[in-house]
């Protein structure tokens, strides 16, 4: 998977995100995690752009002036996975235990999703989290 460097800035319940090497690629949120969350999401948004683009490591982004990076004013790096969605739905057969699909099914009817869209939603969520 590839990753992109965002640099995180922000205090209190006003976060931001943004992206050197994507410009117009941002995010923002009352939370850090809500500003990286929906910087990934800017950045799944921006596919077709991304996808031309080799990322740069922190310490590039970091040496760059036109990347204003500051981390004496709080800034951080984080760094943001690169979902390419194709659209192109495909089916995948996978083992779980009875009780795990039931809980499962439970929640995603709970959401008013189907099973595949809530396993997708919380899979992508997991991976953005580690990431």
């Amino acid at each position: 998977m590839t990753y992109f460097v965002g640099i995180l800035d922000g205090q209190g319940d006003v976060w931001g995100v943004r992206v050197p090497d994507l410009p117009g690629c941002h995010g923002g949120g009352p939370s850090p995690e809500a500003a990286i969350q929906d910087a990934i999401s800017a950045l799944a948004d921006m596919a077709e752009e991304a996808r031309d683009v080799k990322p740069r490591d922190a310490l590039a982004i970091a040496r760059d002036p036109s990347a204003e990076f500051n981390s004496a004013a709080g800034e951080s790096f984080v760094m943001l996975p690169a979902f390419h969605v194709t659209g192109v739905p495909t089916k995948a057969n996978i083992s779980l235990d009875k009780g795990q699909l039931a809980a499962i099914d439970a929640a995603a009817k709970a959401r008013g999703l189907t099973r595949s869209t809530f396993v997708v939603s919380a899979a992508m969520e997991k991976i953005a989290a580690d990431g």
